[in-house]
């Protein structure tokens, strides 16, 4: 029954990522999660506790979700830098394409933005995460510079909040619905500003 019981729990988290990925936390009514989740409110709440906890621990799944996501994907390169300008073009095709989320907004940056004034627990939540997420690039192009892919002179953390202005702002151009080429162009010129610190052989 426990591991039933988990199963529950982490399918209902998928489908609680997908609704408030949609429509945000305040757009999304009990009602709206009750369906989504094909539970009852009284489960809901004895899961949960909250639409808040409910929130809280989506937002965190998501975030886990990006992070495996980046991890898997630079497995399939040699070089970190052609690993993130590869990450950074496929954001870019997903912000351009109709079908490949919920929202073509990042959650997390969405939440950040939502709940900042009516929220405080989830705009700290979603910041941290922002955060987190930093250190992680940051993390990713040091390790660059000492292969000796990026020039010493780098400053790992400057670039890193560089190109996290990149995708926050590239996620929000999505929401425009703007043609999907003009997405790509836009996920190589981010690409483009990791070439402006490459060694060069």
């Amino acid at each position: 029954m426990a591991r039933h019981a988990r199963y529950d729990r982490k399918t209902a988290l998928e489908k609680a990522v997908g609704l408030f990925w949609e429509k945000g936390y305040h757009g999304s009514s009990m009602k709206q999660i009750e369906q989504a989740l094909d539970m009852r409110p009284g489960s809901i709440y004895a899961t949960f506790g909250s639409k808040d906890g409910l929130f809280s621990e989506a937002l965190a799944a998501y975030a886990e979700q990006g992070g495996r996501e980046l991890a898997v994907h630079l497995k399939g390169f040699d070089s970190i830098v052609e690993g993130l300008q590869d990450y950074l073009r496929g954001i870019a095709c997903s912000c351009g394409d109709e079908n490949a989320a919920p929202s073509r907004a990042c959650m997390i940056v969405k939440t950040l933005l939502e709940s900042s004034n009516t929220h405080p627990a989830l705009a700290d939540q979603a910041n941290s995460i922002l955060a987190a997420i930093e250190q992680s690039i940051a993390e990713l192009l040091e390790q660059a510079r000492v292969k000796g892919e990026l020039v010493q002179s780098i400053d790992s953390r400057r670039l890193t909040r560089l190109l996290q202005a990149q995708i926050m702002g590239l996620r929000s151009m999505g929401e425009r619905n703007l043609d999907p080429q003009i997405m790509r162009d836009l996920g190589d010129d981010m690409a483009a500003i990791l070439d402006g610190y490459r060694t060069q052989h």
